[in-house]
Order: structure tokens, then C-alpha cells, then sequence
């Protein structure tokens, strides 16, 4: 690179479903925007040059991202990967006749997948998130004598396995217990965080996921930058 080249991005890409969106609340007061204002905060006192890219679809599951992945992370190639998903994949919808949309063995072998696929486009730092508790407590899913909330359960221990086999490979974000340090235990400082449909974030859910991610993203942007 030349001295006149400008020098090339850090790519941060979140890659998740409606709690990286930030579905239900104000865009600017997720905690996905939030981080991105304070890494541009960051650009313009140090001039540095951080992209943040929000690669997050509403509803999705690890297997409809497996399928854009290539494009909406691997085309322009990634150096910090946050992913988190499982929201969706432990849903079971009435047509799948007592299925998970996606099994717990499949959801397992696609976030290994997403993570291999990431580190081979680039990234030198994947976050991977766990998701947070849900009101979802007493519904049974259709054909079965599981809630939602059981699932949910299931699932995060998956991603907790995965992050444990990957080593060194991957930083685990568990959210759950920042929940629970909050909750003590009571549903009703839980309605707190989320909002009337007892699982999208309300915007204090937001913050704790704020409060909990953005320092570790900071000390990640802080050794690409003197990795460069």
C-alpha cells in the first residue's frame, strides 16, 4: 500500500436475527446501532477506519443464514464476526407436526459451519452470543409438552458447546446470566427488559446487552487496529 492509500477497513459484521436488528424499539437505540455510534465516535477521534456492517434479518434461522452468507458476509470478506441465532430454530410451528424449525443437532452443525466459514473469509475474532431468558414460560409449542421458553433453554446450551469446542476460536457472550443478575429470579423485573411479547428486548434489555458486548468489541477493534 502506497503512503497515499487510504488504509483498509476493520470489518466488524454482526450476523444475527430480530435481536441484532433490534425489532420493536427505536433503530438508534439498539444495541447493535449503539455500538456502531461509538466505533464511529471512535473513527473520528483517532482516525481510524472501522466498518460496521449489520448483516441481521428479522426471523431468521442458522439455516437461512448459512444460505446469504456468502453474500451478505463472505463477498466482502469479514475481520470481527458477532453471531447470534437460535430464536428462531427453537420455534415449532404448527406445520412442522411437533418438529423444531431447526433440530437441535442441525442448529449445532450450522453455527459450527457459519463460525468455520467466517474464520475461512477472514475473521480473526468471532463473538458468538447465547440468548437471553423469555416470558414464554406456559404456552406448549403444538404436538408437544415443550414451551418455548424450554427450548430457548436447550438451545443456548448448544451454543455454549460450541463456543467451549471451538477454544480459542471463539469468544462466548453468555447473556443469560446478565439476565438473571438483573431478575433475581422475578418474572416481573424480566418484563423490564423485554417487551409485551415476552421475548423481542425492551430498550433496557438493549442496554444490558450494550453494557455486556460493547467492551469486548472495544479491546477486539483496539488489536486489529495494532495488528494493521
Amino acid at each position: 500500500m502506497s503512503s497515499h492509500e487510504s488504509p483498509k477497513p476493520i470489518r466488524l459484521v454482526f450476523f444475527g436475527d430480530s435481536i441484532c436488528v433490534g425489532q420493536g424499539v427505536s433503530i438508534h437505540r439498539s444495541w447493535v446501532c449503539r455500538i456502531a455510534a461509538k466505533i464511529d465516535e471512535l473513527n473520528e477521534r483517532q482516525r481510524s477506519s472501522v466498518l460496521v456492517v449489520n448483516a441481521s434479518i428479522n426471523g431468521n434461522t442458522t439455516r437461512q443464514a448459512l444460505e446469504r452468507m456468502p453474500y451478505d458476509v463472505q463477498s466482502n470478506g469479514v475481520d470481527i464476526l458477532l453471531v447470534q441465532f437460535g430464536m428462531n430454530d427453537c420455534n415449532y410451528w404448527l406445520s412442522d407436526k411437533g418438529g423444531a424449525r431447526v433440530s437441535l443437532k442441525a442448529f449445532e452443525a450450522n453455527l459450527e459451519e457459519i463460525i468455520e466459514r467466517g474464520i475461512r473469509f477472514g475473521a480473526k475474532h468471532v463473538l458468538l452470543n447465547t440468548n437471553h431468558p423469555t416470558l414464554r414460560t406456559k404456552e406448549t409449542f403444538p404436538g408437544t409438552s415443550i414451551t418455548y421458553e424450554d427450548s430457548n433453554k436447550a438451545y443456548n446450551e448448544v451454543i455454549r458447546r460450541v463456543a467451549s469446542a471451538a477454544g480459542g476460536k471463539v469468544v462466548l457472550n453468555d447473556v443469560g446470566p446478565r439476565f438473571d443478575a438483573y431478575t433475581e429470579g422475578n418474572p416481573s423485573r424480566l418484563s423490564d427488559l423485554l417487551l409485551e411479547d415476552g421475548l423481542h428486548l425492551s430498550v433496557k434489555g438493549h442496554d444490558i446487552y450494550f453494557d455486556l458486548i460493547y467492551p469486548k468489541i472495544m479491546n477486539i477493534v483496539s488489536d486489529c487496529r495494532v495488528d494493521a
